[in-house]
């Protein structure tokens, strides 16, 4: 009988060295813009099921008090890439935009692809980039502009600057920025774009979104599909798995998975549509838990899935449309049982699901609620991977691996920093109950002016005060501002904010 092709990579993977068993395959997920309350293990009110995420917690850990860096997209990728806060480096407030760039990331920082290429792993990225990049125009010039009519100048025949392939990934498959939300609807191969638009989008071929129409009137490629972007992502993942394991199943591999889902609008492929009985957004989060599901059971059968550690999580808070449509028209809440929305300081726009899976190493079904940040990531894998971080690297990132393994009970993180929508003007800073707002109102969506966020207004308790000051153990929906109430711990902790903004660190040298 003829053996299929994955019996024959699992047959690979089982004949794999015992050196390669050492170091773990890491494969790190990341969805967008999906909500604490998203998902059916964080949130029983959930109205979408999501069976493979509720798998993953029960194969591995949930944690419960896990934050994005920032409460948008492109400083948390920054900081996931880097172990860094974006706001420490310029523009680092910035979400870019069709050829916005250039790449957050300096040359020479060390990144977590990097540093993992060092010890010996493949790297590949699948999917968003939204880091910044150096498009070029006919005279070599670069464009450095989210506006369409810069898009129009690119001479996509040259090379792509400063993606991920520049960064420490030796493959990149993907997107610029935003999908299905850009000037430039295309995909880039390594460092090439080799479909470039050929045209604009014709948004009337669309479907009819119910709530957002936020798809840009930029340029499409033939190939690109605005309803299957994730399906072509996973195709791309899957390709890439079953390819190293047959090839190298000796090699440990880095795949990070930047999904599409569930960023608004809500295009799920045709196959989803309706099946979530919660709405277009509803069945955009069914979709993403099902590709995570089809990665998993490629694991499985490539024969990997014992030694390759999951990660799971988001990079910011739900949307706001998506929020305020979902409540009202499916009782589902993404951000439940937060306060504030994406782009706020409030819970809700960063606290995030985070969930690990690492059989022999992480106890199945466990819980754990140590203050835990996306910059930690970077340390926590130098750790497994045996890396040194050098001090010039990972300065906001902390080693959550005794964590994994049920050995803290103390907390690991002393504090924790966070960037709302502008960036360095828009901090807050978090030490054990006590979160801090070094700013005025919610540090990103004006809800004064939002019509639709006019009813999730909560009065301020302290309406002259220049920040807010919440305990979150005794007030987790961060309704009482405590500033005049408490000036001995507003003076403390913004001390300690503006002593880690001068020391250029929070994380203790390595």
């Amino acid at each position: 009988m003829k053996k299929s092709p994955l019996i024959i990579v699992a047959l690979c993977a089982a004949l794999a060295s015992a050196s390669a068993a050492q170091k773990p395959n890491i494969l790190l997920i990341l969805a967008d813009d999906l909500g604490y309350g998203d998902v059916r293990c964080y949130n029983d009110q959930s109205k979408v099921a999501t069976p493979h995420l509720d798998r993953l917690a029960r194969d591995g850990m949930r944690f419960t008090d896990a934050h994005s860096p920032s409460t948008v997209c492109t400083p948390t990728r920054y900081s996931l890439m880097t172990g860094q806060m974006a706001f420490r480096v310029p523009n680092g407030g910035t979400v870019f935009q069709g050829a916005g760039g250039p790449s957050l990331i300096a040359p020479g920082r060390l990144t977590l692809p990097a540093m993992l290429k060092t010890q010996g792993y493949a790297t590949a990225a699948v999917g968003k980039w939204h880091v910044g990049l150096t498009f070029r125009d006919e005279a070599g010039e670069p464009i450095h502009s989210g506006k369409l009519e810069e898009a129009k100048r690119i001479d996509f025949s040259r090379r792509v600057e400063g993606g991920p392939v520049d960064h420490g990934f030796e493959t990149f498959f993907g997107t610029a920025c935003c999908p299905t939300t850009d000037w430039i609807y295309a995909f880039i191969d390594g460092d090439r774009v080799p479909v470039p638009p050929a045209g604009p989008l014709d948004k009337s071929k669309l479907p009819k979104h119910p709530y957002a129409d936020d798809c840009r009137p930029g340029f499409i490629a033939p190939n690109f599909p605005m309803e299957e972007v994730d399906l072509v992502f996973l195709k791309k993942s899957r390709e890439f798995l079953e390819q190293h394991v047959r090839a190298t199943p000796d090699k440990p591999f880095f795949l990070y998975h930047a999904a599409q889902a569930v960023h608004l609008p809500s295009f799920p492929a045709p196959q989803f549509k309706g099946k979530s009985g919660a709405g277009p957004h509803g069945d955009f989060i069914h979709q993403l838990d099902w590709v995570v599901g089809e990665l998993m059971s490629t694991l499985e059968k490539l024969g990997v899935a014992d030694n390759t550690l999951v990660i799971f999580t988001s990079d910011n808070g739900p949307e706001v449309d998506s929020v305020i449509h979902m409540r009202a028209e499916h009782g589902h809440d993404g951000a439940r049982p937060w306060r504030g929305i994406k782009r706020d300081s409030w819970e809700g726009g960063h606290r995030v699901p985070f969930l690990v899976r690492w059989p022999a190493q992480v106890k199945p079904g466990t819980t754990n609620a140590q203050l835990t940040s996306l910059t930690d990531v970077m340390a926590t894998i130098a750790a497994i991977s045996d890396a040194t971080l050098p001090d010039n690297a990972a300065e906001d990132s902390f080693n959550l691996l005794p964590a994994l393994r049920g050995e803290a009970s103390a907390s690991i993180r002393p504090y924790l920093l966070t960037q709302a929508f502008a960036g360095a003007r828009t901090l807050s800073i978090r030490r054990g109950p006590w979160k801090y707002l070094d700013h005025h109102g919610s540090g990103g969506n004006r809800y004064e002016n939002h019509p639709g966020l006019k009813p999730f207004m909560l009065p301020d308790t302290a309406p002259a005060a220049p920040g807010h000051l919440y305990n979150l153990d005794t007030d987790p929906g961060e309704t009482r501002n405590l500033y005049a109430e408490r000036p001995e711990l507003v003076k403390e902790l913004k001390a300690l904010l503006e002593h880690s903004k001068a020391s250029g660190r929070s994380a203790p040298k390595f």
